[in-house]
Formats: structure tokens, sequence, C-alpha cells
């Protein structure tokens, strides 16, 4: 084995997270908190800092998670597990923003929440493909940000569930450094 080859197997590829489903999620729920709180939440309170602090934690997370996982995969679960807790920070924050105004909770087969759903399918999304929701009344731009949140839990669920399967599967860094040296030494006493 070359060290070059030694160096891909010992630290695989690792960083993409601009790819993940979840990130892209993240991210467009990050936006949308910024505008939410900008027109609904008092600049000055906490609460409007503690929303969008949440909705960044959720994004950044996801991204550390990714870029370390090359070298911890025990990082990569807890950041993500982190950016999973974020986000459902936001979404009882959101929750409690309706019940504290007498707002309704859309169900989930609300015709609008259906809609804003819906858009999940559409490629290349960003903020601008819900945008149309939050320059609407607060109720509308709540509820679609809850709509939002509840997409990117899914897909933070679904990957930390991957995320587990791997680590049970293939083991940590730390059992890779063992697995290289183990190989390059019996390479050695070939020669």
């Amino acid at each position: 084995m070359t060290t070059q080859n030694n160096t891909s197997t010992l630290i695989p590829p690792h960083g993409g997270y601009r790819a993940l489903k979840s990130y892209q999620m993240a991210e467009i729920v990050h936006d949308a908190t910024a505008v939410f709180c900008d027109r609904f939440i008092d600049k000055r309170s906490r609460t409007h800092d503690q929303m969008v602090q949440a909705a960044r934690s959720g994004k950044q997370n996801i991204a550390e998670g990714s870029q370390a996982s090359g070298t911890s995969k025990k990082t990569e679960l807890k950041l993500v597990g982190v950016a999973r807790a974020s986000l459902e920070e936001l979404l009882i924050d959101f929750q409690d923003f309706l019940r504290q105004r007498g707002l309704p909770l859309w169900g989930k087969e609300h015709d609008k929440a259906r809609e804003i759903r819906a858009l999940a399918f559409v490629k290349n999304r960003s903020y601008s493909t819900y945008k149309t929701y939050f320059e609407k009344d607060p109720e509308t731009a709540a509820n679609a940000a809850i709509c939002l949140i509840h997409q990117a839990n899914y897909l933070l669920d679904q990957q930390l569930r991957a995320l587990e399967k791997e680590f049970v599967q293939e083991g940590g860094f730390t059992e890779r450094l063992y697995r290289v040296r183990s190989e390059a030494r019996k390479n050695n006493w070939k020669k």
C-alpha cells in the first residue's frame, strides 16, 4: 500500500454537507426564521435572538458534523443530534408564538400545510420557494415555519439512523486507524 492509499483509507471523503437534504432544509428554515423574526418579533427581545440562533445552530451543526466525519463519527453523530435538538427548540418557539397570540396551529392535513409540504418535491428549493408564505400574516408565516421544521426534523431523524447504522457496521476513526496500521504492518512483513 502507498501512503496515499493509506491516507485515503484512513480519512474517508467527508464534508459535502451542501448536498445533504437535511442541510438544504435547515438552511431554508434558518432564512425563513430570520425573516419571520424580523417581521413579527421585537428585534430587541431575547426571543428574537434565541429563535434565530436556534435556526442557525440547526444548519451550522449539520455542516460541522459533516466536516468532522472524516476523523470522528462520534462527533458527527453528536453534532447532527445537536442540530436536531436545536430545530426542536425552534419548533416549540413557533408553537408558543401561535399559542400565546391565540392563533391556530395547523394540522398536517390543513390545506395550506399540504401546499407547503408539497413544495418539498420542487427541485433546487430555497427560501424563495416558500417566500410568499412568510410575506403573509403571522399565522401563515409561523405555521409555514412549523411545516418546514417538521420536514427538516424528519430528514435529520433519517440521517441519524443512517449514521448510527454506519457506525455499528464500520466503527469509528480509532477502529479505522487500527485496521490501516495492521494492514500496513502485514504488508511490510510480506516484503
